[in-house]
């Protein structure tokens, strides 16, 4: 049998998680109110909640959106990690303002490399570049895992005598 890849089992689930999301109810305590699923209900501080935990099926929860990560207000600090199985050969890009008020993006091969810098450019530009740099990365070895995976395969088929 194939070895399976953990990434593609944490994949599988993560997906059928998002095909068949659970019935969520939302409640959110405040002072003088309860919101549960985007209606308001006035009580006393002191009542406690009456909450139906069985919504109608045709209802779909309301969720106050959150962004996975915070929003980087400045390009400085900014920075991204390429794929890879070893830290020693991981890729990383951060952005740091120079003394000029430009910034530049530092780019490392592993923890204790010497960056190389891109730059001088402007905040934008430079979050811009990040994001391409890791985007190109993630592309190239993702193509290079599936060749690998490829060539595994096919020497599989030739090992069994079926070639």
């Amino acid at each position: 049998m194939a070895e399976i890849d953990p990434t593609d089992h944490a994949l599988a689930t993560i997906a059928s998680i998002l095909e068949h999301p659970e019935p969520v109810l939302v409640v959110r305590q405040t002072e003088t109110e309860i919101v549960v699923a985007g209606e308001r209900e006035h009580i006393a501080s002191d009542e406690p909640p009456i909450v139906d935990e069985h919504p109608a099926i045709d209802e779909h929860p309301v969720v106050e959106e959150q962004p996975l990560a915070p929003e980087h207000t400045d390009a400085d600090g900014y920075s991204k990690v390429g794929p890879g199985p070893m830290v020693a050969i991981r890729l990383k890009w951060t952005v740091h303002r120079g003394d000029d008020g430009q910034y530049y993006v530092h780019e490392t091969i592993g923890e204790q490399s010497a960056p190389v810098v891109s730059g001088p450019m402007t905040s934008e530009a430079a979050v811009r570049f990040v994001d391409t740099q890791q985007d190109e990365a993630n592309r190239r070895f993702e193509l290079l895992r599936s060749e690998i995976a490829g060539r595994s395969s096919l020497a599989d088929y030739e090992r069994k005598g079926e070639a």
